[in-house]
């Protein structure tokens, strides 16, 4: 196992360079960790609390838009005619929007929408990551190492498996999720229902709730963040998918059993970067001086030392980052990012995963190892990951289904 560098960052000044780090998720009252937990105790289960003060419900379906995030929904919202009218409408008490995990990525955000917890306690801290058991890099999303056990590496049991045989509990997403590393870490115990199309799983959700009895539906919709990484979130492709949400969103409300919960929810937002700022860091050496390991995404970036790594070696990195990059980013230790509370509370066997030193982006900025990435990762427009408003806030829409006989209540 490689050991990791855990003396704190000094300055000459004292004080914390990561003082101007922004406030961390909002995790155990307003954060995507809470929307599932919340479902469930307006549900009447037991053990779970609703922090988000949703109506009680004999049935919830929660719809989690890939890249939906708060700012955008609202500067687009000419293309969203039925949320439009959602929004306007009002929901009580329930909050308007929820903080995304950190890193505001997709694995980090579902994980904890499926456990309920922050990335530190389910240990899925970024989009690839060190493993320290095999002093390697591995995927946390749709290439998962074969060395590691999705179940080991995120071992607290789901939302879904605390519910098992209380109420239905029902996945409706693409099939090739059914049984992915991904889902079998982070959402696994429900009952699974595929389907390759928006409208093939409206008709399968519509179909999997029609028994009448409680249940609790997970509605997972990807073709908006597909549109936003290739085309950016300020293209034509992107309006268009998110027309498409929108459809498919009043299809769910008409189809449904009336009065059903209806969360609608992202796992993080996004912003474009041109691609004049896609930069390679990799290419100063500076940037990667003593450097074991890089990983992250390109908004977030992760460096591992090596294991002799001083702390003087690790003030020396963090100073050449803000020498080159200045107020465009948030430089800060492992150690700094765990005491603001930036992961909530991290398990000992989480710490070794998260970067000794962290890198996030302020501006339109993407940061690249072209030693290690693939050409094509150069070429995505719209990305996620950091800290800033336009990532870590999702909506929070939450209304009751019409269902097939009229009105919207």
């Amino acid at each position: 196992m490689r050991e990791t560098a855990q003396n704190p960052v000094s300055t000459s000044s004292g004080t914390s360079p990561a003082a101007d780090l922004p406030s961390p998720p909002l995790f155990g009252s307003k954060s995507i960790a809470e929307v599932l937990t919340s479902a469930a105790a307006s549900l009447g289960m037991p053990g779970f609390t609703n922090h988000l003060q949703l109506p009680p419900a004999q049935r919830v379906c929660v719809v989690l838009a890939d890249g939906l995030g708060r700012t955008l929904l609202k500067q687009k919202s000419s293309h969203t005619p039925f949320l439009r009218t959602v929004m306007a409408g009002g929901q009580r008490n329930v909050p308007a929007w929820v903080d995304a995990a950190f890193p505001s990525t997709t694995a980090a955000s579902l994980a904890s929408l499926g456990t309920g917890l922050p990335a530190g306690q389910h240990g899925m801290v970024g989009y690839d990551v060190l493993d320290p058991e095999q002093d390697k890099v591995v995927n946390l999303l749709g290439n998962w190492d074969s060395q590691v056990d999705p179940a080991q590496w995120q071992p607290h049991p789901t939302v879904f498996e605390r519910l098992a045989g209380e109420l239905d509990v029902v996945t409706v997403s693409l099939p090739q999720f059914g049984n992915s590393p991904m889902t079998q870490a982070a959402l696994r115990g429900s009952r699974f229902v595929g389907g390759t199309t928006l409208h093939a799983r409206t008709a399968a959700a519509a179909e999997a709730m029609s028994g009448g009895g409680r249940s609790l539906m997970y509605f997972y919709a990807n073709e908006l963040d597909k549109a936003g990484h290739r085309y950016g979130c300020q293209s034509d492709r992107w309006e268009h998918q998110l027309e498409e949400l929108d459809s498919t969103v009043k299809r769910l409300s008409a189809t449904l059993p009336a009065g059903t919960t209806i969360l609608v929810t992202g796992d993080h937002g996004m912003l474009d970067v041109p691609e004049s700022q896609r930069i390679d860091y990799s290419a100063d050496e500076k940037l990667i001086a003593g450097v074991r390991h890089t990983a992250g995404e390109p908004r977030m970036v992760h460096l591992y030392l090596e294991p002799d790594a001083t702390p003087a070696h690790r003030e020396s990195l963090i100073e050449a980052w803000r020498h080159r990059f200045g107020e465009r980013i948030w430089a800060f230790t492992r150690e700094q990012a765990v005491d603001a509370g930036l992961f909530g509370t991290v398990r000992p066997e989480v710490a070794p995963r998260i970067g000794d030193v962290m890198i996030a982006a302020r501006d339109t900025l993407a940061l690249y190892d072209t030693r290690r990435a693939r050409p094509a990762a150069l070429e995505v427009v719209g990305q996620h990951g950091s800290l800033t408003k336009s990532e870590r806030e999702v909506p929070l829409l939450c209304f009751a289904a019409a269902g097939k006989k009229g009105k919207r209540g």
